[in-house]
């Protein structure tokens, strides 16, 4: 034995007494919960993989870690004694989990990262395009196939040679939306695309488009591509660096699409002055300016911030004005079908690396079309795996008994057919004729452009592959101990939900006598702070507002003052009244808060003004139970999860082995 061998030894055993003394740590009994016994393994898998391997706000040491992981078990523990386990919900809700916990094992590796790759190139750019659409059937009989190519292919040569493609597209594209759409029925008409799809990137169209989409460069046309749709030939406007999700505010000035050119014009007029007013304040009064001129009342609250969009789900103009500025800038107005929008962009969520977007892309390939390529190589090796075996020879004599029947979908087997015959085996479970016209019976539908044999084998390939897959399924947990540890966190989550909604979140809501005695104990805490009720009163009619004013001045109570509206026919009033804090209204804030007080705003972009009217001032005063019920009820939840667990602690008692405890605190 040569020296290094020799120095190398003693390490090398001392590796070893380390790890059997580990493994040894790890069978011992770490508590008991009620007659249930823990294992260190049991209590340090769980552990690890919430403190050690993954990246938390706080690690918990062993013992905070301790406490809360007995109570989960506790919790866990008193559901299977309710047998929440065993319900219907319960177990439909597990296998739903447990089916996407799957996929992965469902997928080949090599494939899947050249997918990955492909999507994250794509993820780059967003792409905006034109198409036209060829119809045709994916089963279609060749001859059938080859009409709708050429066809496709004309077109394309009609567009090359200079004609114009969104004219095109309306008059030959199979896609309803290139024409204009007549308004019937009480719903309103709309102006077709002309073909054109506005912004998309990445997994927005099916596969195959969007391959010919990114693989077309800006200006060209594409060839005619194939999907399940039909043939498309497609023109690429553009590819821009993409945006990815963006957040933006808008003032949105609403236009009726049966609006006159004169309206058009001052409704754009409007906006102008809107944006250059925006533009004289370096847009410091946004806020201001949206809570006045939008239309958009969903978003007025929040400042006019839509919710996070990608380029495919909003109007390709609002996509353009906000590739045209940088976070913090406003866009000169725009106009979609919808109206006009001046628009302030937030921030764009740019690209992040490989490693950062994968996880997001890895999530989205499972759900798409594109992961048949990846089902096709596992399905190969599933069949070594499995050592799947086919019976050619029954299954030849079977399909030779096929007959046309099965293209109406009407398919019943002869007589003289051996039911029992096998016609292929996955590992010692053997699938016979019978179990394959069973399938038939259940699947078959009409055909109209594919031979007896053509879609018999069809039938086959799909039967083959589902007995295939579901026998690999039901064996996942077996072959696999990491999918089963899985498995088991989720069906004790499922538990836990149901446990809690039942023992304490539904009971807070439904005891409503224990709910008003909490309150009666806890209520102080509940507290508005200053208010004032008031009455905000806005119109575009000068004779309106001098009505209204002299009413007001004659002291009518703000609750009495919209029968003095209807019974005078005092026109084109808006009014919102009721108690206001601060920031809930900008002109009730830009109004002395004082008893009596009156205040006239008029507006800088447009005729209409706003009259404040205040008519009591109230300073900090405890909530009702009606005002402060959400607070309240969540509290009470908390409350009684509390006494909940007291009296798990005494019917599950705790036994800790200090011992024991005292060497895993020592391993970490």
């Amino acid at each position: 034995m040569n020296t290094l061998k020799i120095m190398a030894l003693p390490f090398f055993m001392l590796a070893m007494l380390n790890v059997g003394a580990q493994s040894k740590l790890d069978r011992q009994t770490l508590m008991t919960i009620g007659d249930k016994a823990v294992t260190v393994k049991e209590f340090t898998e769980v552990y690890e993989k919430n403190n050690l391997n993954n990246n938390v706000v706080e690690k918990k040491s062993v013992d905070e870690y301790l406490d809360l992981y007995t109570g989960y078990r506790m919790k866990v523990m008193e559901a299977q004694a309710m047998q929440l386990d065993t319900s219907a919900k319960f177990k439909r809700e597990l296998e739903g989990y447990r089916k996407q916990l799957a996929k992965p094992y469902f997928s080949n590796d090599k494939v899947s990262d050249e997918l990955l790759h492909e999507a994250y190139d794509r993820m780059q750019y967003d792409i905006r395009a034109s198409h036209i659409l060829i119809a045709c059937d994916k089963h279609a009989m060749p001859s059938d196939t080859l009409k709708a190519y050429n066809k496709a292919l004309d077109l394309r040569k009609r567009a090359l040679k200079g004609e114009d493609f969104g004219t095109l597209a309306m008059e030959f594209s199979d896609d309803p939306s290139a024409r204009d759409m007549k308004g019937e029925g009480g719903r309103p008409g709309r102006k077709g695309n002309h073909g054109d799809l506005g912004y998309f990137t990445v997994f927005d169209m099916v596969y195959p488009f969007e391959t010919g989409a990114y693989n077309t460069k800006p200006g060209d046309i594409s060839m005619p591509v194939r999907s399940d749709f039909g043939y498309h030939i497609i023109k690429v406007a553009s590819a821009t660096k993409a945006i990815g999700s963006t957040q933006a505010a808008h003032i949105f000035l609403k236009l009726e699409a049966e609006a006159t050119p004169e309206e058009e014009a001052a409704m754009r007029e409007k906006a102008e002055n809107i944006y250059k007013e925006l533009m004289a304040q370096d847009g410091k009064n946004w806020i201001e300016s949206v809570n006045q001129y939008s239309d958009d009342r969903g978003t007025v609250s929040r400042g006019g911030t839509l919710s996070n969009f990608t380029v495919s789900r909003i109007v390709p103009e609002f996509i353009e004005a906000v590739k045209s500025i940088q976070p913090g800038q406003i866009a000169k107005p725009v106009r979609s079908m919808y109206g006009f929008h001046i628009i302030k962009l937030n921030s764009i969520s740019e690209v992040e690396s490989f490693e950062k977007e994968s996880y997001g892309l890895t999530q989205r390939l499972e759900k798409d079309m594109r992961s048949k390529k990846s089902e096709e190589v596992v399905l190969k090796q599933l069949r070594k795996d499995y050592r799947f075996s086919q019976n050619d020879k029954n299954l030849e004599a079977f399909m030779a008994t096929i007959d046309s029947t099965v293209l109406s979908g009407s398919f019943v087997p002869a007589a003289e057919v051996s039911m029992e015959a096998p016609i292929f085996t996955i590992e010692k479970q053997t699938f016979k004729v019978g179990d394959f016209v069973e399938f038939i019976k259940k699947n078959q539908k009409p055909q109209k452009f594919v031979t007896i044999a053509t879609y018999a084998y069809q039938l086959y390939e799909e039967y083959s592959n589902k007995q295939l897959m579901d026998y690999a399924d039901q064996h996942l947990e077996e072959r696999y101990p990491e999918f089963a540890h899985v498995v088991k966190e989720y069906y004790d989550g499922i538990l836990l939900f149901d446990l809690m909604e039942r023992e304490v979140w539904r009971k807070a809501i439904q005891d409503t006598l224990g709910l008003e005695q909490f309150y009666e104990r806890t209520g102080s805490k509940y507290v508005w702070g200053d208010r004032v009720y008031a009455a905000v009163i806005s119109t575009t009619n000068p004779e309106s507002l001098a009505k209204m004013k002299a009413v007001v001045a004659q002291g009518v109570a703000i609750d009495s003052l919209r029968s003095v509206i209807s019974r005078d026919s005092i026109p084109q009033i808006n009014m919102r009244k009721g108690f206001f804090q601060k920031g809930d209204n900008q002109f009730v804030d830009q109004t002395e808060w004082k008893k009596g007080a009156v205040k006239e705003i008029p507006s800088t972009v447009d005729k209409t003004t706003v009259l404040v009217v205040v008519e009591e001032v109230r300073g900090p005063e405890q909530k009702t139970l009606g005002e402060a019920k959400g607070l309240v009820t969540s509290d009470y939840q908390a409350e009684l999860e509390q006494q909940w667990m007291e009296r798990l602690r005494q019917k599950y008692p705790v036994k800790v082995n200090q011992s024991v405890l005292e060497k895993v605190r020592k391993r970490y």
